[in-house]
């Protein structure tokens, strides 16, 4: 081994030391170009920035190159350093780099180059929009060779969906076909969290376009399959219209965020409020039944952000709108508005209510009901039924069943409403004294 390497060898481990990687680019390719004598040059790729090289090395240098981080001269030989950001979802052979622009020039002026490296992995900074090509040209596509380029970052995949989705652009045909291609690496290679990284910075309004790319290029299938087989679920749109749970899915998350823009959290729980269907379906009687299916995708759901690594407080919260989502679909009573109203996130739930309503193009009956109904809550209970109910009333009054009943319980409760009465005493002296005033029998 040579000393300029030897000495290469001995910056990767100081620099190793203090807890950072580093290690000589291509080493058997250098080595080559050293032994033919005509220059001492070495480039060392590292994930420690100018700062803390300066810390270790002070006769380090700020170079006049482009993409070099560092450059140091020592012992007659020049050292250049690069900044590694080897990505966590790249190919495994792809994580490592093989190529500077120094060293392709030499393989160049020897007419080396050979065509596996028309499109070298070269170290540079991190940029999100690496890879890709302007958006700006109307069309999401990936640099270079497609499948290249997705290759040394497999999260690129889901980033390509996440601003197709984002910017309302299709993807360019190519580049589609690398992301189907790779579908499976991608889940192979990128961890969840990156993922759902990805997913957080997809907005709202936007959430459906981006779960039906995730679905139609494969991905949702192994990242979510318990929403991906909803797309064969199937159930009856106002008893006369087919579609399948997905379809519907992907409708009601389209119309949530029209009354609750930028709700993302509301969202995911329309996607997951009929999860539950794919364990409870029933065919009898010539159709379906889905019987308690908000019960059960309460708890799938819980296993499924669990699995996605989601914040318990989130997890609580999403689950906690899917288990309740149907208590605003049918029509409430006076006490069940109220146990409605109790629930912390009963807004959320009456605007899921209403993108289900606008995805099965049904009506607004039992809903408008309901929302007439939590005008009410404004008022009292106690002032809503009368403290003594007609039994009770013909108690006191010795009345048989019959008209009066009703007349005498419909004063009590105008009476208390008044706030003339307030107690039961009060009440059991006001239909008795009522009885004796109008004369009833």
């Amino acid at each position: 081994m040579s000393e300029p390497y030897k000495d290469a060898v001995g910056i990767c481990k100081t620099i190793m030391r203090n807890g950072y990687d580093a290690y000589v680019i291509n080493a058997r390719l250098q080595r080559e170009i050293m032994e033919e004598g005509k220059e001492v040059e070495l480039d060392i790729a590292t994930d420690i920035d100018f700062k803390g090289l300066d810390k270790l090395f002070p006769e380090i240098a700020h170079p006049n190159e482009p993409k070099v981080l560092a450059a140091l001269r020592e012992n007659e030989v020049l050292y250049r350093f690069y900044p590694i950001e080897a990505e966590d979802g790249a190919y495994p052979e792809e994580c490592v780099s093989r190529m500077t622009p120094r060293l392709l020039k030499r393989l160049e002026e020897h007419g080396d180059l050979p065509p596996t490296l028309a499109c070298p992995y070269l170290p540079e900074a991190k940029d999100r929009y690496s890879g890709f090509k302007d958006l700006e040209s109307g069309v999401v596509c990936l640099a270079g060779f497609a499948d290249d380029t997705l290759k040394r970052d497999y999260l690129r995949g889901v980033r390509a969906l996440r601003f197709a989705a984002n910017y309302n652009l299709p993807i360019e045909e190519n580049t589609w076909l690398a992301i189907v291609r790779g579908a499976r690496r991608i889940l192979d290679y990128v961890s969840v969290s990156d993922i759902m990284d990805e997913w957080r910075k997809v907005e709202a309004e936007n959430m459906h376009k981006f779960v039906q790319l995730l679905f139609d290029c494969q991905l949702l299938h192994g990242l979510i399959p318990e929403v991906a087989a909803l797309s064969r679920v199937v159930q009856r749109r106002n008893d006369d219209i087919e579609e399948t749970v997905f379809e519907h899915t992907l409708s009601v998350m389209r119309h949530y965020p029209e009354e609750s823009a930028y709700d993302w959290k509301g969202t995911l729980a329309c996607m997951f409020h009929d999860v539950g269907k794919l364990y409870t379906g029933e065919f009898f009687e010539g159709s379906w039944h889905f019987y308690q299916h908000h019960r059960v995708g309460a708890q799938v759901t819980r296993k499924i952000m669990n699995r996605l690594r989601f914040a318990s407080e989130d997890v609580d919260l999403v689950c906690n709108l899917v288990r309740n989502h149907k208590r605003f679909s049918f029509m409430l009573t006076d006490r069940g508005i109220r146990r409605f109203m109790a629930l912390s996130e009963h807004k959320r739930i009456i605007e899921m209510e209403r993108a289900s309503v606008k995805a099965r193009e049904g009506n607004y009956t039992e809903f408008n009901h309901n929302m007439k109904m939590m005008e009410r809550t404004e008022t009292p209970e106690e002032m809503l039924e009368p403290l003594l109910n007609g039994n009770e009333i013909m108690e006191f009054t010795g009345l048989h069943p019959g008209p009066s009943v009703g007349l005498i319980r419909e004063a009590l409760l105008q009476a208390q409403v008044a706030g003339d009465v307030a107690s039961v005493p009060d009440a059991v002296e006001f239909v008795i004294r009522y009885k004796e005033r109008e004369n009833l029998s």
